[in-house]
């Protein structure tokens, strides 16, 4: 698939800071994907130096895995809370540029707008790659929010500099919300409510459950294609 190519990844951690702060003007926080077909999930595990970057592709509303890509690189920047997407997005972008297909929706294993200048990973890739981008992290990065319902589908807003960032969501009952934002071309409840479609039982959606599960080593799925 295409991916864009807006700036050089080699920055220096102030002219990053710059650059996020430029590309979050370009973020479309509304909209709500239709005729949707495939959807994909991105993750990354961190190795020493190197990275291996996952994506997933599954037929919707099947959630079958149609290709998986990993692509093993260095890391090219040093961890900075904040810009992180400068050491993982890279990778993840020479994957999404191995596939074959385009997905319709792109579920990222990180923070999109919920982040301290609105523009985590999620949104970094959803315009490198511009199509509907969620956000879905296993903690919070930014703001507060208060204990959502304890039932599928209890949402809270998380509020940061009096702004909503952000959702925790119940994706199952009684278990610790996951936390939802946008990251291009999509509305933030939107989001959500596509996030539970995608759900199967576990806390994770399912692309990013087995995004993260194939960067981790821990699944072998079907069209695995090793880029290494």
């Amino acid at each position: 698939m295409k991916v864009r190519q807006f700036h050089s990844w080699e920055l220096s951690p102030r002219q990053a800071i710059a650059l996020q702060v430029r590309l979050a003007r370009r973020v479309v926080d509304e909209g709500n994907p239709v005729a949707v077909r495939l959807v994909a999930g991105a993750d990354i595990a961190i190795d020493g130096g190197r990275g291996l970057g996952a994506v997933v592709l599954l037929s919707y509303p099947e959630l079958r895995v149609v290709d998986a890509v990993t692509v093993r690189l260095s890391i090219p920047f040093p961890y900075i809370p904040g810009l992180l997407a400068f050491r993982e997005v890279p990778i993840l972008a020479e994957a999404f540029g191995r596939m074959k297909s385009t997905p319709d929706l792109l579920v990222v294993d990180g923070h999109g707008r919920s982040h301290m200048r609105r523009f985590g990973m999620a949104c970094h890739l959803g315009l490198l790659l511009d199509v509907p981008t969620i956000g879905c992290a296993k903690s919070r990065l930014v703001g507060a929010h208060d204990d959502p319902p304890e039932q599928v589908g209890g949402r809270a807003e998380v509020l940061d500099g009096g702004e909503i960032v952000g959702l925790a969501l119940r994706t199952r009952n009684k278990v610790s919300p996951v936390y939802v934002s946008v990251g291009h071309r999509i509305g933030l409840h939107d989001a959500a409510d596509w996030l539970l479609r995608l759900c199967r039982g576990y806390r994770l959606p399912e692309p990013v459950r087995l995004a993260d599960r194939l960067a981790g080593g821990r699944a072998v799925l079907p069209s695995r294609r090793d880029l290494s």
